[in-house]
């Protein structure tokens, strides 16, 4: 099944592509802002309501926002998530299966989580949304049943992303920068979820959701005084109650900037994250040059890191940078791009060299106006829909902003000046203060990183200082191609059974993100050169297919169909055959590199061309491949892991493939036959 995963992730690959490569249209001129105001009123129990009157569409949204200060979990971090997912599972009054099927007949959207509510729908169905909407929260239904389905979905959540780079880079980074005990640096754990129960749950619901501090934004065609009488009567009863208001130390930057390295041997390229905490408010002076800066290093299309990166070098599909402002707590300048692992140490001198370009050479009016224009269009695009004049009555209150802040909004953007950028980048980019955290292939990359002679420390993937890692070993003597391959034939049944196989038939299913419903996925391949690979969707039918047979082949997808020619077709027939690994024993130019780190266990890695295949040292099963692909100048690599080996007929082969495409496509075989299953009608 070895090229058949990879062939089929190459359309994979194509759609993201696609997706990520498009140019950014220049936005036209900006005009005037009139945000309408908020009528407001407020509970004896302390909740505040703000009304915004808008009749152009026969629409109503609500958001309940309870604003408290952040609190870290401790050994019991997961609450606040179990507490967000069983609020609205029904209530008290109403069983989950019926409340959720009225509030799909009033083809209403109404969620819940542990620091308030949303719901929109027709205004025709107002009242009855807030109702149900109000129920949901002040009369939940926490049920054993429920905690338990929904603490099994979390750890199983928490399983999935112990082998994305994109996630433990995400865990480290907080952990480093804020510490563990920090609300910001916590993590989810199976330890701490376990720790959590249904009592904790109800626990923390009752100290959090509280009226105190709760804002009610209620937002189109409804009338103030028909809000009011509701809100009075769903809301009136919730019992007043004031959250604990915490504070928590401030985290330090570091003393010098240096790289902080997590070992991650199946990453197919590296995370890059620059970062320091910052002290940011809406209120500071500094905010909306701030915002410009930004935009000018990297939070635009057209920045500094993304022109360099992207642009100028083509190492990875986007660059970008972010910063974070907070009443309460510091928050995060941080940069992030993902890129091969033979360029890593370079994106890292690149992004650090358009750190210190802002910081020391003016930004020129042409690119400062280009930016704003940019900015102030996008501003502009989002103001007049209901969720964004919600979130900017919401951002009044709480934030403790002027009535006309947005109103001055664009004037602010407008006034900022090429001094203004460089005098915020000095006070919050500190590229001498940088934490340069990199999660990557340890045997590939480290050796490029400490020739910047910036320097290096060495952690987990949970944040702990750790032992820099055990490079690639060298080949012992005697080892070559023929012995690797010779003994992966021995582990997966000998040969003569691999030679008595004339074909395979694999059956499986698999998610892909943003998916309705899984996916079926089969891939049938025979002695004769031939091969069919498919995913399904139950109600939609094929998605993706290829197939070649003999001398023709083509791909299907989305109804379109492809024949392939040339050098594709070529690819494929290479693809179509029955354990091809066997051929490496014998192909001229296939070497063996060394002994890596793969999956916690050392595996010899053979490489051939463009790809290498990795061989497990004790076991000989191949564990995993990883292949480079070069389209439009973009090279990206692609890994796919081999698990869960099991005898079929004699011959062992993987039941569950794990391919990197952009996302973890996890494929997990129900059947796999042998000499049997496979038609010809199969390769039409």
């Amino acid at each position: 099944m070895k090229k058949s995963i990879i062939v089929l992730s190459s359309l994979f690959l194509t759609l993201i592509m696609q997706a990520q490569d498009r140019t950014q249209p220049k936005p036209g001129p900006a005009p005037k802002i009139n945000i309408k105001k908020p009528e407001t009123f407020s509970l004896p129990n302390g909740l505040k309501v703000l009304v915004v009157e808008n009749h152009k569409l026969p629409r109503v949204s609500y958001s309940l926002t309870i604003d408290n200060t952040p609190y870290a979990e401790g050994n019991k971090k997961g609450v606040d998530d179990l507490t967000s997912s069983l609020i609205g599972n029904g209530s008290t009054k109403t069983a989950k299966d019926p409340f959720n099927e009225e509030i799909d007949f009033l083809g209403a959207s109404i969620n819940f989580y542990s620091s308030g509510a949303s719901a929109s729908g027709l205004s025709k169905h107002a009242k009855r949304i807030m109702e149900l909407m109000a129920e949901g929260a002040l009369m939940p239904n926490f049920t054993q049943d429920e905690f338990d389905k929904e603490k099994d979905k979390l750890i199983e959540g928490l399983k999935t992303q112990e082998k994305s780079v994109t996630a433990v880079a995400g865990r480290v980074e907080k952990v480093l920068a804020y510490g563990r005990n920090h609300p910001s640096g916590e993590y989810l754990s199976e330890e701490t979820i376990n720790n959590v129960s249904l009592a904790d749950v109800k626990d923390n619901y009752r100290t959090y959701f509280v009226p105190e501090h709760a804002y009610l934004v209620v937002v189109g065609d409804v009338k103030t005084k028909d809000v009011k009488k509701l809100v009075e009567n769903l809301f009136g009863s919730w019992t007043k109650a004031t959250a604990p208001r915490l504070t928590y130390s401030n985290p330090s930057n570091v003393q010098y900037s240096q790289i902080n390295f997590v070992d991650m041997p199946n990453a197919v390229q590296s995370e890059i994250t620059i970062l320091n905490t910052v002290n940011l408010k809406m209120t500071d002076a500094d905010y909306f040059p701030v915002i410009l800066a930004n935009q000018v290093y990297g939070g635009d299309f057209n920045s500094y890191l993304n022109m360099n990166l992207r642009e100028a070098h083509g190492w990875t599909y986007g660059a970008r940078s972010g910063i974070g402002f907070d009443k309460n707590v510091y928050s995060e300048f941080r940069a992030n791009t993902q890129v091969r692992n033979a360029v890593t140490d370079s994106a890292v001198v690149q992004a650090l060299k358009e750190l210190k370009r802002i910081r020391t050479e003016k930004v020129t009016d042409e690119v400062l106006n280009n930016v704003k224009a940019g900015y102030v269009g996008k501003f502009v695009m989002q103001v007049e829909k209901p969720a964004t004049v919600a979130r900017y009555a919401l951002n009044i209150e709480t934030e403790g902003l002027p009535v006309d802040f947005y109103e001055n909004y664009i004037k602010n953007i407008n006034a900022v000046t090429p001094d203004d950028v460089m005098r915020v980048a000095n006070k919050y980019f500190l590229a001498d203060n940088a934490r340069i955290l990199v999660v990557g292939k340890g045997s590939e990359v480290i050796a490029g990183l400490e020739s910047t002679k910036i320097p290096m420390f060495y952690f987990d993937k949970f944040g702990n200082p750790t032992e820099k890692p055990a490079m690639k070993k060298p080949v012992p003597a005697g080892v070559t191609a023929k012995t690797v391959i010779d003994a992966y034939v021995t582990a997966i049944g000998g040969d003569k059974a691999v030679k008595a196989v004339k074909s395979i038939a694999y059956t499986g299913s698999t998610t892909i993100p943003q998916a309705p419903m899984p996916l079926s996925f089969s891939s049938k391949i025979d002695s004769k050169g031939r091969m069919a690979v498919e995913l399904s969707m139950a109600g939609m039918g094929s998605i993706m297919k290829q197939v070649v047979n003999g001398n023709t082949g083509y791909m299907m997808q989305q109804g379109q169909k492809k024949v392939l020619e040339g050098e594709e077709l070529a690819k494929m027939k290479e693809s179509a055959v029955l354990f091809n690994e066997t051929l490496l024993a014998s192909k001229a130019g296939v070497t063996v590199s060394g002994i890596e780190p793969m999956d916690g266990s050392d595996a010899y890695a053979v490489v051939d061309g463009d790809t290498t295949y990795y061989f497990d040292v004790k076991s000989g099963l191949k564990t995993a491949e990883a292949t480079t692909d070069d389209k439009s100048g973009q090279k990206t690599t692609r890994v796919t892991n081999f698990k869960d080996y099991r005898a079929v007929k004699g011959v062992k082969v993987p039941f569950n493939t794990i391919m990197n495409v952009g996302f973890e496509l996890d494929i997990k075989m129900s059947d796999v036959k042998i000499n049997e299953g496979v038609l010809d009608t199969d390769f039409q």
